[in-house]
Order: C-alpha cells, then sequence, then structure tokens
C-alpha cells in the first residue's frame, strides 16, 4: 500500500520566521515530529513516512536542478546555521546527494585569515556565490558574524571599526547590510533559502555523548563545542535578535525542528523543491530554424 504524505509539506510555512515579528525560540518546537498527527503514527510509522518522501524529494530535486542549470537565470543560495551538532552536515549529504556536482557548490568558513579581517565582513563570502544556474550551500556563513561574534565581542578587538560604546547601533548596522546585500542578491537573480537547524540542548547533550562513545566518531569531537555550549542562552539571544532582524518576505528564515535528523532533512528538502518550483523555470527555447537544423541532424545519424 503506497503511504500517504504527512501534513509535513503543508506545515512548511510555519516553520517559518515572519518578518518584524519578534522572535522567540521556545515558540518552535524542536521535537516537532512528536506534534498531534504525526504522533498517532506512531514514531517509526512516521519515520518511514518521512524517510520516503526525503528520496521522492531528492528525485525532484535532481529534476528541478537539471532546468535551473539549463536555464542559466537564476541562482539558488541554500544559507545552513545551528549550535554545533544540529546537523547541517548530514543535511546537505542526505538532501543534495542526488544533484549533479557540476552544478552544486559547498563552502564553509573558518576562522578569517588576516587578508579576510581587513575587509569587510562580506567580502569572503561574496567571492564565492553561485553564478546563475548553480546552487551554492553556505555551510554556516556571514550569519556567524553577527552570531559568534556577537558572542565573543573580543574577537573584534583588533578590527576597525569596533564595536565602540554603542553595541546595538553596531549589530543594527551589520544585520542591515546582511539585509541589503540579500536584497541585491535577490534582485538580480538568486533564491536564497535560509534554514536554522533548530535543536534542543537535551538533544546536544545527546549527540556530543555519541561521539564520545564511539571511536569511529572521535574526530567529530571539538573541546571547542563543550566551551561554546556553556554559552547556549548567549547563542539562543543571538539567533534570536538575528532571526527577528534578518527574516524579510525576499529571503525569510526558515526555524526547522531538529532533534530528529529525519524530520529535519526532509522538511528542509520540502522547501528547496518547493522554493525552485516555485521559479517557474523551463527549459531554454530552441527557434523553428534551430528544430529544422536539429531534424537534419537527427536524419544522418539514423542513416550512417
Amino acid at each position: 500500500m503506497k503511504l500517504k504524505k504527512p501534513e509535513i509539506k503543508q506545515n512548511i510555512k510555519q516553520f517559518i520566521v515572519k518578518p518584524g515579528r519578534k522572535v522567540n525560540l521556545k515558540s518552535f518546537d524542536t521535537g516537532w515530529a512528536q506534534n498531534e498527527g504525526m504522533k498517532l503514527l506512531g514514531e517509526e510509522r512516521s519515520k518511514d513516512l518521512l524517510v520516503e518522501m526525503l528520496e521522492n524529494d531528492r528525485t525532484a530535486l535532481a529534476s528541478v536542478q537539471d532546468v535551473l542549470w539549463s536555464a542559466r537565470s537564476h541562482a539558488v543560495l541554500i544559507i545552513l546555521q545551528g549550535m554545533d551538532t544540529a546537523g547541517k552536515d548530514g543535511t546537505i549529504r542526505h538532501v543534495m546527494s542526488g544533484v549533479n556536482p557540476q552544478g552544486c557548490s559547498v563552502h564553509g568558513f573558518k576562522v578569517p585569515t588576516d587578508e579576510e579581517h581587513n575587509h569587510d565582513f562580506l567580502w569572503r563570502y561574496s567571492k564565492v556565490l553561485p553564478q546563475r544556474g548553480e546552487i551554492g550551500i553556505f555551510n554556516r556563513s556571514y550569519y556567524e558574524d553577527v552570531l559568534v561574534v556577537k558572542v565573543h565581542p573580543d574577537i573584534l578587538s583588533d578590527l576597525a571599526p569596533d564595536i565602540g560604546t554603542d553595541a546595538k547601533k553596531f549589530w543594527d548596522g551589520r544585520y542591515k547590510d546582511i539585509v541589503s546585500f540579500e536584497k541585491h542578491l535577490v534582485r538580480n537573480g538568486t533564491l536564497i533559502l535560509k534554514f536554522f537547524l533548530h535543536i534542543s540542548k537535551k538533544e546536544q547533550k545527546k549527540r556530543l555523548l555519541d561521539r564520545l562513545e564511539h571511536k569511529e566518531k572521535y574526530w567529530k569531537f571539538s573541546v571547542a563545542d563543550l566551551a561554546e555550549r556553556q554559552y547556549w542562552d548567549q547563542y539562543t539571544k543571538a539567533y534570536e535578535d538575528m532571526l527577528q532582524a534578518t527574516s524579510t518576505e525576499f529571503a525569510p528564515w526558515f526555524v526547522i525542528p531538529g532533534d530528529y535528523k529525519w524530520v529535519a532533512r526532509t522538511a528542509v528538502a520540502e522547501a528547496i523543491v518547493t522554493a525552485i518550483k516555485g521559479l517557474n523555470l523551463s527549459y531554454p527555447k530552441v527557434s523553428d530554424d534551430e528544430v529544422k537544423l536539429l531534424m537534419d541532424a537527427k536524419k544522418k545519424l539514423e542513416a550512417e
């Protein structure tokens, strides 16, 4: 019997941060799969349904990517943010596994180099934006410059301009820079999809312990992750401020429930496929004269 889709597609909209609204992350359920509807099916049944949906979405994504690549009228920029262990790498691996690598790039951003420090904070990101026809993925992004830097303002101590005495004005300025940057990209044909993978502190503890209980996962664990966990409340506040200030009509944020990886991956895939389909792209049109030439070429090949 064919499985029916649960309500996740209809619920994609509920994950969007409405522009201009105050954000409280407590109002976004990290364990959404246990809500009514999915709960009635049971966890295993729900998981089976969403895994099937994810497979269907991978197929659909490969199809829409082909049209995107051939049309060359738009680019797609996917931004993934989240606390440590939120599942950014796994989401990329599972959602994008079916796309053509030729038309897709993934960029992660480490501590800025001296050269990058000596430019404006958006410079290093603008250099690797996707071209028209491409899907670009930022595993962390310029939003780190209003997150980790906001939680640890001493990072800016040696830079100019520094925060100075008016911290609110400084951060508001960065939010405005980001919104203007994204507005410019959208106006020039880039579809921006921003996902915050929202996990609970309890789930992060579980995932960190899992890395320490399996030797093959030791390489994933970083003492720095444990250190940053001590700033959980500060990061939560920084994320709330960021989501509120930078979720716009043209580039909204999706707060994706992340405690169940299979929910997060399917939700992200559904949002990506739906958004690219919404561009209403089509393959390049071929003129009548070109069709005639193609048919002549076909006849010659068939006659060989």
